[in-house]
């Protein structure tokens, strides 16, 4: 069972923009309910996914620099890299097919 990947600042370049394959990170926030709300399905799209592409969560309010960088200003964001480049980005609570979509344009 694979578990989304918890990136911090100091992870984010290593385990998104180096990775070999897409990556979909997950900003969020532990106060945002939109945020708990989609945790199941970035869960299930871990475990539908794993080693074809990586699911990972960065917690914006603890990884300022990030956050910053990749101006999130709404959570949950869902932004796919692919080749250390952002391909996509979404802005609120999405559904697994919405997600699906994200995920299969990158494959």
């Amino acid at each position: 069972m694979n578990a989304p990947l918890r990136l911090t600042d100091a992870t984010f370049e290593e385990e998104v923009l180096e990775s070999k394959i897409p990556v979909l990170v997950d900003f969020w926030a532990s106060w945002c309910p939109p945020c708990k709300m989609v945790e199941p399905v970035i869960a299930n799209l871990a475990q539908e996914y794993d080693g074809k592409i990586k699911v990972a969560k960065l917690h914006v309010d603890q990884n300022l620099k990030m956050a910053s960088k990749y101006q999130i200003v709404g959570v949950p964001t869902f932004i796919l890299f692919d080749s250390g480049k952002e391909v996509q980005r979404r802005i609120g609570a999405q559904s697994k097919e919405q997600l699906n979509q994200m995920v299969i344009q990158a494959l």
